[in-house]
C-alpha cells in the first residue's frame, strides 16, 4: 500500500499517494449509492451511530491488536474536528438528504469536495497551491454547482442544503485527518477518531435500533454493512495517507472523479436514472483533474 509498514507514518511520496487516494476514491465511491439503499429501510440517525458504532469497533480492535499508544493531549482537539466532520457530520447530513434527493443527485455534489478540502488544507494544513489550481478546481466545482441549479434547486432546497453542508464539513475532516496523519499515521488517526466518539455511538445505536429486525431488505443490510466497513474504516486508511503522501490539495482532486464511479454504481445497483446532462457534467469535472494537479504545488 505504501513505502512503510502498517503501523508506520506515511512519508512524502507523490505516487505513492496517487495510488492509495485513488483507492480510496474508489471505496467511497459505493457511498451515497449504499447509504440510499439503507436509509430505505434504517433511519438515517440510526444509520449514522450505527455504521460509527461498528466501525469504532473494528477500529479499536486494530488499535489494541498493534499495541498504538494513545494519542498525545494536543492531537485531541484535531481527533474532534475529525470525528464530528466524517465520522457524525457528513454520514448524518448526507443520509438526512437521501431522504430527499437520489444518490445520484447528491453524487453530484460531491464534486465539490475536492474545493472544499483544498481550502481547508490552506486553512488547516498550511499548503499553498499555485493561483491556476483554483482556476481548474474552482471551475470543476463550479460545473457541479451550476448543474444541481439547473436540474431544479428549488424541487428540494432540503436535500441541496444537507449535502452542502455535509460537503463542508467532509472538507473540513479530510484535510484535518490528512494533517494530522503525518504525526500519527493513516488508519490511526481515522481509528482513534471512531473510538473517540465511541462512547456516544454505541449507546444511541441501542436506543435507536428499530423496533424489529424483521422485514427489513437484504438491499437495507448490504448497505450498512458497506459503509460502516468500507466507507467509514477502511476508505480512510487509503484516503488519510494518500493525502499525507501526495498533499491534500493535489490528491484531494481524485475526489472530482468519484461523481463518475458513483453514477455508474447508481445506475447499475439501484437502476436510478443517470443523465445526458450528469454524465456530462461529470466528464467535464474529470477534465479538470489533470489541470488542478499540474498546478497544485
Amino acid at each position: 500500500m505504501s513505502n512503510t509498514s502498517f503501523s508506520g507514518l506515511p512519508q512524502e511520496n507523490p505516487t505513492a499517494g496517487w495510488i492509495n487516494g485513488f483507492i480510496g476514491v474508489l471505496l467511497f465511491s459505493g457511498s451515497m449509492p449504499a447509504t440510499r439503499a439503507a436509509v430505505l429501510d434504517f433511519s438515517p440517525v440510526f444509520l449514522t451511530v450505527a455504521r460509527a458504532g461498528i466501525a469504532g469497533l473494528l477500529a479499536l480492535c486494530l488499535l489494541l491488536i498493534f499495541k498504538e499508544k494513545r494519542p498525545a493531549t494536543q492531537h485531541l482537539g484535531s481527533l474532534v474536528i475529525i470525528a464530528m466532520g466524517v465520522v457524525i457530520g457528513f454520514p448524518l447530513l448526507s443520509a438526512l438528504a437521501l431522504q430527499y434527493i437520489t444518490s445520484a443527485h447528491s453524487i453530484v455534489f460531491l464534486g465539490m469536495l475536492p474545493l472544499t478540502t483544498a481550502i481547508f488544507a490552506v486553512l488547516r494544513g498550511a499548503e499553498r497551491p499555485r493561483p491556476a489550481f483554483w482556476l481548474f478546481s474552482g471551475l470543476g466545482s463550479s460545473l457541479v454547482i451550476g448543474f444541481a441549479i439547473s436540474q431544479g434547486l428549488s424541487a428540494s432546497p432540503v436535500g441541496d442544503i444537507l449535502m452542502l453542508l455535509a460537503v463542508i464539513l467532509c472538507g473540513l475532516g479530510y484535510a484535518e485527518g490528512a494533517k494530522l496523519s503525518k504525526t500519527l499515521g493513516g488508519w490511526q488517526v481515522i481509528s482513534w477518531a471512531l473510538v473517540l466518539a465511541l462512547p456516544l455511538m454505541l449507546p444511541l445505536m441501542f436506543f435507536l435500533r428499530p423496533s424489529s429486525f424483521e422485514g427489513l431488505s437484504s438491499g437495507a443490510w448490504i448497505g450498512l454493512s458497506y459503509v460502516s466497513l468500507f466507507s467509514m474504516l477502511i476508505g480512510f486508511i487509503f484516503w488519510y495517507r494518500g493525502l499525507a503522501q501526495g498533499g491534500i490539495a493535489a490528491v484531494g482532486q481524485l475526489q472530482l472523479l468519484q461523481p463518475f464511479f458513483g453514477l455508474v454504481l447508481a445506475a447499475t445497483l439501484l437502476h436510478e436514472q443517470v443523465s445526458i446532462g450528469m454524465m456530462g457534467i461529470t466528464v467535464g469535472v474529470i477534465l479538470c483533474v489533470a489541470g488542478s494537479k499540474k498546478f497544485a504545488r
